[in-house]
């Protein structure tokens, strides 16, 4: 599982471990692929949750820190839906690597727990970018014909502390993404190793 704010690198990384499983040649699972079924099948009458975002055509005419409450409000939320696609896995051989914005240190830290019960390994890390003018870098390369997103890297890098910081409550490891050169290798390094494990000391909230 390979958890992160939007924006990171996440994808990249995960790409470059499914394809370099020394076991097998794995799969990605894009989380956010599963968060629209999720939100397609549900209303936010019955399921408020799961909608918090519905209605705001426009979260830029929000406080940063209004969006970050409900972002991670609405990872809560889905941590059920991470189980659920965790214990499928555990039911088949094929290795796979989930990613994903919406994947939360405590249902990491439970899926775990999980798969140690079941006798398979379930493993988690988390990419950490704390400087919004980067993650700002990241979207204009990958998204060019979008503008400036200003407002929505400095949620992302937000977003980004709050997992960190969760994540070493958790135990789980945290990598900084940058250099980029060598970040699938620094993952499969923090992968690597049993128990809790830092790659960093631990982060702390952002102001």
């Amino acid at each position: 599982m390979i958890g992160g704010a939007s924006g990171v690198g996440k994808s990249r990384a995960a790409a470059q471990l499914a394809g370099e499983s020394d076991e097998s040649k794995g799969f990605v699972v894009e989380f956010d692929d599963v968060v629209s079924a999720v939100e397609a099948m549900t209303t936010a009458e019955h399921h408020p949750a799961l909608h918090h975002f519905d209605g705001i055509p426009d979260t830029a005419r929000l406080t940063v820190d209004q969006v970050l409450d409900l972002q991670i409000a609405t990872a809560r939320a889905l941590e059920p839906a991470v189980l659920g696609v965790v214990r499928n896995r555990l039911t088949v051989d094929v290795p796979a690597v989930i990613e994903g914005d919406y994947l939360t240190p405590a249902a990491a830290a439970e899926a775990i727990r999980e798969g140690r019960a079941a006798g398979r390994r379930v493993r988690a890390v988390f990419l950490h970018e704390q400087d919004p003018e980067q993650i700002l870098a990241n979207y204009a390369a990958r998204e060019p014909g979008s503008g400036e997103q200003r407002h929505r890297a400095q949620v992302s890098a937000a977003y980004s502390h709050w997992l960190a910081d969760q994540a070493a409550r958790h135990g789980l490891p945290v990598v900084e993404c940058r250099p980029w050169t060598g970040l699938a290798g620094r993952v499969e390094g923090a992968l690597g190793q049993d128990g809790p494990v830092l790659s960093h000391p631990r982060p702390t909230l952002g102001p």
